[in-house]
Order: structure tokens, then sequence, then C-alpha cells
């Protein structure tokens, strides 16, 4: 994927409302052909909405845009050929193997040379010594390959991840995104939805949505440098009363605590400085002007964001 990348969603104004309560409004976004491109924001935030809306599975109430060169609002189910949608929650039968499962799968897109595709994708995601185990007996991150074989079977040019790796372990959330990555590195495109900041930090772009509006977008670089924060550390044995000292003092807008080690954010440079300089004074511990992590910048957004119920 380069930065000459064709567009593989454009879209632009897009608004949804349930029951007269707005989810989206005036979503606009731009995604390239093979990008990994990551949604983050709270629970509720229309974060699955707005996939959804993307690529023709949700008509949008106004606005409009493309999706693989197709009209989300009028060619939908042109798009919805096109896609692969995982879910977060597992959805295959659980009293079938891998391969039944798979085999299902297959015949109801009635794809050709469905039992060599099958094969492929058992090959792919390392299931082929399992293909014969129950589905229902697999721990998390097997069902996750199972999940993600079925999603590609169709040799989707778009790949939809919503929580993809809730509840799975951090070896098996590595594998799945080497999986992502290779993927990727073909075309394809990728939307994941995550509140894993080391799984953002894996995307080629990232967007914050809060309560139906997009906060900002770009590389986490690019998010972080736009943040407007500024963040100092403090390290040492027993942080935890300084932590209670320092919030809500004048300058520091955030406090949190990592084991051994503070990060102490504010918007306000001069006033954060301050504020540290005041605290500095014999407490023993090692400070430092540092950088503020996508984390920082996570909750120094959701901290700005309103509930739109």
């Amino acid at each position: 994927m380069t930065a000459a990348a064709p567009l593989a969603i454009d879209v632009h104004g897009l608004n949804k409302s349930f029951a007269g309560r707005p989810v989206v409004q005036e979503f606009a976004i731009q995604v390239r052909r093979g990008q990994i491109y990551g949604f983050l924001g709270p629970n509720g935030s229309g974060k699955t909405t707005t996939i959804r809306m993307l690529c023709g599975l949700l008509t949008p109430d106004s606005g409009g845009g493309t999706c693989l060169g197709l009209d989300i609002r009028s060619d939908g189910a042109a798009i919805k050929r096109q896609v692969g949608y995982m879910t977060q929650k597992f959805s295959y039968y659980e009293d079938l193997s891998i391969r039944e499962n798979l085999e299902f799968v297959a015949r109801v897109y009635e794809l050709r040379n469905w039992r060599g595709l099958v094969d492929q994708a058992l090959e792919r995601l390392g299931l082929t010594k399992r293909s014969r185990q129950l589905a229902g007996t697999l721990s998390g991150g097997w069902k996750q390959r199972l999940a993600l074989a079925a999603c590609i079977l169709h040799e989707p040019k778009l790949l939809l991840l919503d929580e993809p790796t809730a509840g799975v372990d951090p070896k098996a959330r590595r594998d799945f995104w080497d999986r992502i990555h290779e993927l990727a590195a073909e075309g394809m495109t990728v939307l994941v939805s995550t509140h894993y900041m080391d799984e953002a930090e894996r995307c080629h772009e990232i967007a914050y949505i809060a309560y139906g509006h997009l906060l900002t977008r770009g590389t986490v670089a690019e998010v972080i440098g736009r943040s407007g924060l500024f963040t100092w550390t403090a390290t040492g044995e027993g942080v935890g009363p300084l932590a209670r000292r320092l919030s809500g003092q004048p300058g520091i807008d955030m406090v949190a605590q990592f084991g051994t080690t503070l990060h102490i954010s504010g918007t306000d440079r001069a006033a954060l400085e301050g504020a540290v300089a005041a605290a500095r004074a014999g407490t023993g511990f090692a400070w430092a002007e540092t950088e503020p992590t996508l984390e920082d910048v996570f909750i120094h957004l959701m901290g700005q964001s309103k509930d739109n119920f």
C-alpha cells in the first residue's frame, strides 16, 4: 500500500438516527486500498453504525459516497458481495467442525471449487490439523481464526472487523494481526474497531469517533501531534499519593498511573510545567517531559466528548 493507492472508501456528510436520536453526524472519511484503518471510541459512539454505512450494510439518512467504487446508497447489494464481516460475537455453528462450518459458508456464497477454497483457508489460517474439531470446543483464539477464515473464503476486497480480539490472549492477538497485515499487503482493505491501544498503533491510520462525531483522524503520530496535549512523567516507588495530590491542580488536566510511573498531562504547556515544577521539589522521583501516548490522547478526547443520548 502506497500513498498513491486508489481510494477504497470515499464518503462525506453521513448522518444516521434511530428513533429520533442522532447516532452518526456529518461523518466524512477516505480510506485507501490496502490500508488497515482503525476506529476508536467509547462504547455507543457510533463506530459499528458508521462501519455498516461505509460498506452499504446500512443506508444513511443523508450524505453519501463510494465503497469499492460503488455507491453506498444504491449499490449496497453489490458492495456486500465484496465484503467480509467479522463480528465480535462468535457466530458459527458450535456443533459443526471447523471444516463443516467453512464448507457451509462456501455453499452459501455459491463458490466454485468450494472444496479447494476451504482447503486453502484451512492452510492459510493454520487450521488444517484441527479441521475436524467441533467449533464449540475451540478456545477464543482458535474461534477467531475460524471466523477470519470464513470471512475471507469468497476473497473479499474489504474486511470489516468489529472488536475482533476481545477476550483473546496476547499471542493469539499478535498472530491474528500478523495475518491481517498479510492480507492488507495483498491489497485487501481492512476496517477494524478496537479498544486496544497497541492494536490501534498497528493500523496505518486511525479515526476517533465519539457519540456520532469524528473528532480526529490520521496516522498515530499525526493524531498525537494534533492533540494539543503535553505530558510529563514521574517514576518511582509510591507515586500513588503524588497522583492524588496532583489531580485537579491548575494546569493539570489528567493524571494516570502506570505501575510506578505517572503520566501528568495538560493542554497549557506553561501551566503544566509550573504545576510540575511545584511538585518536583523533594519528591525523589525521576521526572521527564515526554510525548503523550495514544492512550493519553484517547482519554483526553473521551473527556471532551458529550453523550448524545
